[in-house]
C-alpha cells in the first residue's frame, strides 16, 4: 500500500459514487471542475443539480506542500514540514424536505513515518427525523464497523455525537452516524486494516443514501416543510462555518475555496427567535437532536 495506490482508490471511489447518484437521481449529471493547488497537488470537484438532489458535491483531492509551524501546532502536530493529504468528501442537499442531508468524508494524511492517519465518517442530517430511517442508517454503519473491530461502532458513534454538535445551539446537527480521525500508529489494527476499513466506509455511502432517497423522494410537501428545510439548512451552515475542522484545515492550507465551501446549501434561512408549533413534526424533530440516543436497539418513537 502506497500513497499512490490510496489516491487511485479514492479516485475510483469518486467515480463509482457519482455513477450511483446519477442513476438514483434519474436526471442530473455531474459537472467536473479539475483544479490545481498553487502549493502542490489538486483535485476534481464534481457538482450535481438534479431532479431529487438540489445540490450535491462529490470531491476528490490530493494535495501536498509545506505545513506552516502555526498550522501544524493548531492541528497538534508539533513542528511544521512537508505534508500529503488525499480524500473524498461528499455533501448532498436534496430537493424534497422529507429526504435528509448527508455528509461523507474519507481521507488519508501523512507527514512522516510517525505522523500519518486515516479519518472519515458518514453522518445524516434529516430536516425531519424518522426514527425508523435513523435506525436503519445506523445499522449499515454498525455492520461496516463490526467487520473491522468490535469497538468501532460504539467508539465512532460517540465521536460523531460529540463532533457534529452545534454548541451555540445546544443541539446535534442531525442523527449522527460515525466519525473517526487520526487512526494512525497508535491503533491496534495495522495500517493495511485501517485503510481497508476507511475504504469500506466510503463504499457504504452510495447504497445507504440511495435507499433513503428512494424512501422519501416522492413524498408530498408544502410551503411549511420548505420553510423548515431552509431553517435546518441554516443550522448546517452554522456548523460548517463555525465548528468544522475540515473547513478550517482547508482554508488554512490554502485549499480551493469553491471546493471547501461546496458543502453549503443552495438556499438557507434564519428566523429570529424561531420556535416550532407545539406537538408538531418540527418540534418532534428538535427533541431528537440530542447526543447519545441509542438508534440501534432503543430508538425513539416515531411522530
Amino acid at each position: 500500500m502506497t500513497k499512490e495506490s490510496i489516491v487511485q482508490a479514492f479516485m475510483q471511489l469518486q467515480d463509482d459514487i457519482c455513477q450511483a447518484l446519477e442513476m438514483a437521481d434519474g436526471q442530473g449529471r455531474f459537472q467536473e471542475d479539475a483544479w490545481e493547488r498553487p502549493g502542490g497537488g489538486g483535485g476534481r470537484s464534481r457538482v450535481i443539480r438534479g431532479a431529487a438532489i438540489e445540490k450535491g458535491g462529490v470531491n476528490f483531492s490530493e494535495v501536498h506542500g509545506d505545513l506552516s509551524t502555526a498550522a501544524a501546532k493548531a492541528l497538534k502536530l508539533g513542528e511544521g514540514g512537508a505534508f500529503f493529504a488525499t480524500g473524498v468528501s461528499i455533501v448532498l442537499h436534496p430537493k424534497n424536505p422529507w429526504v435528509p442531508i448527508i455528509h461523507m468524508n474519507v481521507r488519508y494524511f501523512e507527514m512522516d513515518q510517525d505522523r500519518w492517519w486515516f479519518g472519515g465518517g458518514i453522518d445524516l442530517t434529516p430536516h425531519y427525523v424518522f426514527p425508523e430511517d435513523a435506525q436503519w442508517f445506523h445499522q449499515q454503519l454498525a455492520t461496516v464497523c463490526d467487520a473491522a473491530h468490535s469497538d468501532y461502532y460504539d467508539r465512532f458513534k460517540k465521536w460523531a455525537d460529540d463532533y457534529f454538535f452545534i454548541r451555540h445551539r445546544d443541539e446535534t446537527r442531525g442523527v449522527g452516524g460515525i466519525f473517526f480521525d487520526r487512526l494512525g500508529p497508535q491503533e491496534s489494527l495495522p495500517k493495511e486494516e485501517l485503510w481497508k476499513f476507511t475504504l469500506n466506509v466510503g463504499q457504504t455511502f452510495a447504497p445507504t443514501y440511495t435507499e433513503l432517497l428512494k424512501r422519501h423522494r416522492d413524498d408530498s410537501y408544502s410551503d411549511l416543510e420548505m420553510d423548515w428545510q431552509r431553517l435546518r439548512r441554516g443550522r448546517y451552515v452554522e456548523f460548517n462555518l463555525v465548528w468544522d475542522r475540515g473547513t478550517k484545515f482547508g482554508l488554512e492550507t490554502n485549499g480551493r475555496t469553491e471546493s471547501i465551501l461546496m458543502s453549503l446549501p443552495p438556499l438557507a434561512g434564519w428566523e429570529y427567535s424561531h420556535a416550532p408549533t407545539a406537538n408538531s413534526r418540527e418540534e418532534h424533530t428538535l427533541a431528537l437532536l440530542k447526543k447519545d440516543i441509542d438508534w440501534l436497539s432503543n430508538p425513539p418513537k416515531s411522530y
